[in-house]
């Protein structure tokens, strides 16, 4: 009889235990309010502990108020200083915050008083406010003989600005979910019906040679076909169009940007694999984008134009950026020109 082979299952060694994260992320919910106070002098006199409130106002889901006593908050300093708090005016325990107190200067110097929990070291941390009615502000916030005197008050008016950074912690997972979104194609779809030569219901001829298009994309994509082929002053024939005064492989690469959005291979276009005769392209057809107001064509032979400034084609690029309002193309050209060394080699060779 045959034996029975008994296979006994190990688990695998090479299963890798999976690491999960989190972040814990602490920071601060900010707002400012401005407690303009009025009659100052009708105030003094009111007692010592009695205080002017302002209105309350919301700052990281609380309720504050400014308090300002003008005969001080401390029996012991005699009525001699103002004293300034914020308080918690809503229901809430064990609140941290930062806070920033400041009496305005108001000659217009900016000389402003200012006590601050903001943009410094705290050895404690945030102020901790337990209950509502909690205070953080000082006692002796300024001398009353020095501040009648002071340009603080003008008027008989004091203007008091207050921020407020409330803490807030949270724990930040992993997201459930990752879905990788491909960038958008859209202009290799549309340079596919290009190449298809489908549907096309116009054709331009250029120097001899015949490019179809779509018409609807072309008005999309520029303003001045826009206006040839559907415009009140289009041509009468918008079938075929003659175009003059530009080589076909120039408009060739216009009509690849405005179906691609992207520029052509230069030398793969021309046939030709020399720098000079792809400066030559961008020259040309930067002055196609401005004639047929393709911003972005415009720009991105203009930026090309601006890698190659060369000593045999500076003084072409730079009338071509006079002349089309290329404003860094033509810094670039002057600072060329402007260097000594640029120019040396070309004057010997023609010396």
């Amino acid at each position: 009889m045959g034996r029975v082979l008994r296979e006994t299952l190990k688990p695998s060694t090479s299963s890798v235990s999976a690491t999960t994260t989190s972040t814990s992320v602490t920071e601060t919910v900010n707002g400012s309010h401005q407690f303009k106070i009025t009659g100052y002098s009708l105030s003094k006199g009111s007692g010592i502990g009695k205080y002017i409130a302002s209105d309350t106002f919301m700052v990281g889901g609380y309720l504050w108020a400014i308090y300002f006593y003008p005969d001080g908050k401390s029996p012991e300093d005699n009525a001699a200083y103002i004293s300034l708090f914020i308080a918690l005016a809503s229901e809430g325990t064990d609140v941290r915050a930062l806070f920033e107190l400041t009496l305005l200067d108001q000659s217009g110097k900016e000389r402003h008083k200012v006590h601050s929990h903001f943009g410094r070291t705290l050895e404690s941390g945030p102020y901790t406010l337990k209950y509502r009615g909690s205070m953080w502000g000082y006692k002796r916030f300024f001398k009353r003989t020095l501040l009648e005197q002071s340009d603080y008050l003008k008027d008989d008016c004091l203007s008091v600005h207050c921020s407020v950074g409330v803490v807030m912690s949270h724990t930040e997972g992993p997201k459930i979910f990752s879905i990788a979104v491909p960038p958008s194609n859209i202009g290799h779809h549309f340079g596919q019906l290009l190449e298809s030569g489908k549907q096309t219901d116009v054709s331009f001829e250029v120097d001899g040679e015949f490019f179809p298009a779509h018409k609807l994309v072309l008005a999309a994509r520029s303003p001045v076909f826009r206006a040839q082929l559907f415009g009140p002053m289009k041509d009468h024939n918008t079938k075929q169009i003659e175009v003059e005064d530009m080589e076909a492989p120039v408009f060739k690469a216009l009509l690849h940007f405005i179906y691609w959005d992207s520029l052509p291979d230069m030398e793969e276009l021309t046939g030709l694999t020399s720098k000079w005769a792809s400066t030559l392209m961008s020259q040309h057809l930067l002055a196609a984008a401005d004639r047929y107001g393709l911003d972005r064509l415009r720009l991105m032979c203009e930026a090309n134009l601006c890698e190659v400034v060369a000593i045999n084609t500076v003084a072409t690029t730079l009338a071509l950026a006079e002349q089309h309002h290329c404003f860094r193309l033509k810094a670039v050209c002057l600072k060329f020109v402007a260097m000594p060394e640029n120019l040396r080699g070309h004057t010997n060779a023609t010396a």
